[in-house]
């Protein structure tokens, strides 16, 4: 049976009650007590003290303060009015049964009220705070984004400066050679034309200089006949002619080499030397060999021999960077992230495999076999039966021959019925 206080002291003005309520010898915290609009509860273990209030009160701002052994309540009043009692009078035991249950009913109603209230402030608040961080990203967002334009509106200026001084260049030393070729033509002019003058000057002291006849009649020099001859034309002047060849990257000559294979694979050189040019500064202290797709294709291949399913993926991913038109990189890839259990990632690599092995030709169809079979694969390991068996089905129009294929898709299909049996 809990132990009531009786012993309390209280007084009152216009618009408040004040309680002062005696609890030596026991330790009193907020938790013991307990106050609404007109019910007031301090529950001390086994003291108890209750009091059903004459008029309602305010009991958000009414306070209470502990120390010295009291709890002194200060009460505000709703209305500004004297009290005949501090309790109600004359109230009969359901009344107060009545007022204690509607006072405890209404304190858990503002509780529930107030829980609402901070949640909804809450999520306000969260709310706020999002706005608020998307504004801050997206402001720095547009800055990176200023900055890019800025810089690369600077780059475009400098490369514009770059060819412009390249062609001032190229036009100033094709004029240069131009000036030089002049001067040289002229030079070997003069030089045939002192060539003729002393040939002509030659000739012209030959002809003066002819012998006399002898005496007796009919007798001629026997230069004569010589002399009538047509004068010899000058002797052509000498030059130097230079003959440029055709530079090949093959030591094979041109008439022994296959030209459209030598140049596909000089195409895809360029392609790559292109794209790791292109690259970002972190490609630039990698080797010679590490830069080569092929070489890197190979070293996943190892480590994926070994069982090193992650170096083997970096490997992938950096020759795809390299080159990524090489259906057979995706593929391997596929076969990694399958190790990995990264599924998705696996049906992507294949997806893009199939769309690089085109168009399906005799030399690709083991290549698109192992597409499909490892995009089916993962597909079932995602429990997508149906497009797993499509993928087994596609792999076996292309080899039907293959009993591996043909087991697995007989067990998918069992798999798939005994689903939709079980559904």
């Amino acid at each position: 049976m809990p132990v009531w206080l009786r012993e309390y002291s209280w007084r009152q003005s216009g618009s408040a009650v004040y309680l002062s309520l005696p609890v030596r010898g026991v330790r009193v915290t907020p938790a013991n007590i307990f106050c609404t609009d007109q019910y007031l509860k301090v529950s001390i273990p086994p003291f108890l003290f209750e009091a059903i209030l004459y008029a309602p009160i305010d009991d958000t701002n009414s306070t209470a303060k502990i120390g010295n052994g009291i709890i002194f309540f200060t009460l505000y009043k709703k209305e500004v009015a004297m009290w005949d009692s501090l309790t109600l009078a004359n109230a009969n035991k359901e009344k107060l049964q009545y007022l204690r249950e509607n006072a405890v009913l209404k304190a858990h109603e503002k509780a529930k009220e107030e829980t609402e209230a901070k949640k909804v402030t809450k999520q306000e608040h969260k709310k706020y705070a999002l706005e608020a961080t998307m504004k801050l990203e997206e402001a720095e967002r547009k800055r990176i984004e200023d900055l890019k334009e800025k810089e690369r509106q600077k780059v475009t200026k400098e490369l514009e400066l770059w060819k412009k001084q390249q062609k001032d260049a190229e036009k100033q030393k094709r004029v240069q050679k131009e000036g030089e070729l002049h001067q040289e033509v002229e030079k070997l002019k003069e030089k045939k034309k002192e060539k003729m003058n002393k040939t002509r000057i030659a000739n012209e002291g030959t002809s003066k200089t002819s012998l006399k006849p002898t005496k007796g009649h009919g007798s001629y020099s026997m230069f004569s006949e010589n002399l009538k001859e047509e004068q010899l034309p000058a002797p052509r002047s000498t030059a130097t002619i230079k003959i440029n060849f055709t530079s090949r990257v093959f030591p094979t000559a041109l008439r022994e080499s296959r030209v459209a294979e030598e140049e596909e694979w000089l195409r895809k050189q360029a392609e790559a030397r292109r794209t790791v040019s292109a690259d970002l500064s972190e490609l630039e202290d990698l080797k010679e060999e590490e830069k080569n797709p092929d070489w890197l294709k190979d070293k996943g291949n190892k480590m994926f021999a070994t069982g090193n399913y992650l170096a083997a993926v970096n490997a992938y991913n950096l020759a795809v960077r390299l080159n990524n038109k090489l259906p057979l990189l995706y593929l391997n890839r596929a076969a990694c992230h399958l190790k990995l259990r990264n599924l998705h990632k696996a049906i992507e690599d294949s997806s893009k495999a199939l769309e690089l092995l085109t168009p399906p030709v005799p030399d690709n169809e083991n290549a698109r076999v192992k597409a499909y079979v490892r995009r089916g694969t993962a597909f079932c390991q995602l429990e997508l039966y149906t497009e797993g068996l499509q993928d087994y089905e596609a792999a076996l129009k292309i080899d039907p021959k293959n009993k591996t294929i043909e087991r697995d898709a007989e067990k998918i299909r069992h798999l798939i019925q005994g689903t939709t049996q079980d559904s």
